[in-house]
């Protein structure tokens, strides 16, 4: 992926936009890092800071090998870590032999510490980062400088490491508006492909099958038109409330459609996916809804074949819904497989029957 390319192109998965903005924030810091810095090179080395000039070097190294992965490989060198580790030391060093002049580049050093690190790290960082500006300034400029330079340096990294902290948890919030139902909270179809494509990269490297439930509520429109859209609302809530106390941690629950559920259960077998579907039916069944509302649901059950993709996989479950449902509704259908994706055993039975 190229870190420049329009985020508009990720814009169906709220995730990958998200990372697709924080890679563009990392290739223009190194870039323009870079740019800045680069002169500087020639600079220190006329002036005998030969130390100093090798950091500037590898500094600068350091960004477009950053650059150079990000753009041709679609992956983040070392994970930025030497940039912080760099900046800072050429910071402190700069300011030791070179004073006020070094010391103006620890401000924007500090800075961008939060937008290439976590939090944590990038507060840890800083704060050993300031101390040892502390220690610098205490030694080489008048004390009233001194406090000046780690006051002035403490409130810029306590600013941005607000910021930093507020923006993380916006894109947090924003994620998780993007990617859940804002009515009963379960996933919406924006995550569907990547949790399906995950459980097919499974079953085709490890063998580990996974199966969906497709789950429809009988004759919804009914209660819409009964009872009010109101109380169609509070029941699917209530919906998803009940299938939520039967799932797994690892299960994952859509809402795919206006009454219509999806249930993701990794490393389980159709036969064991059909079993939950039937106590999903029986707890769907057993006890009224808001204002005493008796409904029953349909479902579908299908396990992930070899060699399908994500809507294959999908469709077979459609179809099978639509099975159950043309049968009575009210009952589970399971998706036929093909032989070659039954296990032993079951393939084993077909031939005896036959």
């Amino acid at each position: 992926m190229n870190p420049l390319a329009a985020t508009n192109s990720l814009a169906t998965n709220p995730t990958l936009a998200v990372l697709g903005f924080k890679r563009q924030i990392v290739y223009h810091l190194h870039f323009w890092a870079f740019v800045a810095v680069a002169p500087l090179v020639m600079v220190q080395w006329r002036q005998d800071n030969l130390l100093l000039a090798w950091l500037l070097v590898l500094f600068c190294l350091n960004a477009v090998a950053v650059i150079a992965f990000l753009r041709f490989r679609s992956r983040y060198f070392l994970q930025g870590r030497l940039f912080p580790i760099l900046a800072v030391v050429c910071a402190v060093y700069s300011t030791t032999i070179n004073g006020h002049a070094g010391l103006y580049w620890a401000y924007p050093a500090a800075a961008a510490l939060f937008f290439l690190l976590p939090l944590r790290e990038a507060t840890l960082s800083n704060i050993v980062f300031v101390v040892s500006m502390s220690v610098v300034s205490f030694m080489r400029f008048p004390e009233a400088d001194f406090w000046r330079i780690t006051f002035s340096l403490g409130l810029t990294c306590l600013f941005v490491m607000i910021f930093a902290w507020l923006v993380g948890r916006l894109q947090a919030e924003l994620t998780r508006l993007a990617t859940t139902d804002p009515l009963t909270g379960c996933l919406n179809r924006s995550q569907l492909a990547d949790v399906l494509n995950a459980q097919i990269e499974m079953r085709e490297r490890y063998e580990r099958v996974s199966s969906l439930i497709l789950l429809d509520l009988d004759y919804f429109k009914t209660i819409n038109d009964q009872w009010g859209h109101l109380a169609g609302d509070r029941v699917l809530q209530e919906l998803s409330s009940r299938l939520r106390k039967r799932l797994r941690e690892n299960d994952r629950l859509f809402r795919i459609g206006g009454e219509e559920f999806m249930l993701v259960l990794p490393e389980t077998r159709q036969k064991d996916a059909d079993t939950v579907a039937r106590e999903l039916l029986r707890t769907i069944s057993a006890r009224p809804f808001v204002e005493s509302i008796q409904i029953t649901a349909s479902a579908s059950v299908a396990e992930v074949g070899k060699g399908e993709t994500w809507s294959v996989w999908l469709n077979r479950a459609d179809q099978a819904l639509y099975e159950a449902k043309a049968r009575g509704r009210n009952q589970v259908a399971s998706a036929p497989r093909r032989q070659e994706d039954l296990p032993p055993e079951d393939t084993d039975t077909l031939v005896t029957d036959a």
